[in-house]
């Protein structure tokens, strides 16, 4: 296990590889071990991190550092800490915010993003994921087999205070609508069958700035990470192959994603 301190805080994370510096940042159920898979698939040509959140596996608990601008800090922090410059980010539910609030602040720091059933708002997220257990969001939102089970082993561990404090200033801080105002490509894939947000129609593309993609994945639900790995780490590594400020929407020219967005 890896960590390192920051302002008096524990920060732990994995890293994995040699390259160009890719982080990869948890949502509001489980922990960076549910990367792993997609870690080994970038490690092979970026070195590849994953850090626990505050809140959330073997990072520091504490109810003042949960807000999303505090989550931002800590991912700028680590990067200072670790003498890490521009960076590629896959983030998943809370860590897509985190990505986007990262990026919105400092877009000269983020190559691309990939946003993983990212809410686009506030309504869009559905109530039981702010009022569950870890067990019951657990149990909810993962398929329960056995690589899910251990995917998800460290869901016990997140203080529920941290996906509560995460999502209240989240309205006001007009989140996405900041980040789309940056230039950074964004790849938001969404697991269709997610039950906690509602997936935004894949018509809404043709509204959003011309470095923003959607590809919906039929049959994934919370966790297309561990629903469809493999389809999903050749999607990321599509993602990731694409030049330096190129639209993700190059991937249209590959047949397997053009069936993902019909």
């Amino acid at each position: 296990m890896s960590a390192i301190i920051l302002d008096q805080a524990i920060v732990h994370y994995e890293a994995l590889g040699r390259g160009r510096p890719i982080v990869f940042l948890h949502g509001w159920v489980g922990s960076w071990r549910y990367w792993i898979a997609s870690m080994q698939v970038a490690s092979t040509s970026y070195r590849a991190y994953a850090l626990d959140l505050f809140g959330y596996g073997d990072t520091t608990h504490d109810p003042l550092h949960y807000s999303l601008d505090q989550q931002a800090s800590l991912l700028s922090r680590f990067l200072d800490e670790m003498g890490i410059g521009k960076i590629a980010i896959v983030g998943h539910g809370l860590g897509a915010l985190v990505g986007f609030y990262f990026a919105a602040q400092q877009p000269g720091s983020v190559d691309r993003i990939m946003a993983v059933n990212s809410p686009m708002d506030i309504n869009s997220i559905n109530l039981k994921l702010k009022t569950s257990s870890a067990s019951e969001l657990v149990d909810w939102l993962s398929s329960r087999t056995p690589e899910s089970v251990t995917a998800l082993s460290d869901a016990s561990k997140s203080d529920p205070r941290a996906i509560m404090a995460s999502m209240s200033g989240f309205p006001a801080d007009s989140l996405f609508q900041k980040f789309r105002a940056t230039s950074v490509p964004c790849l938001l894939v969404y697991g269709q069958n997610d039950p906690s947000l509602i997936v935004p129609p894949i018509e809404n593309i043709v509204t959003m700035s011309q470095h923003i993609h959607q590809i919906n994945l039929e049959n994934s639900g919370h966790f297309p990470m561990i629903d469809e790995t493999a389809r999903f780490n050749r999607l990321l590594t599509d993602f990731l192959a694409i030049d330096s400020g190129l639209s993700p929407r190059e991937l249209q020219m590959k047949e397997e994603w053009k069936r993902r967005v019909r």
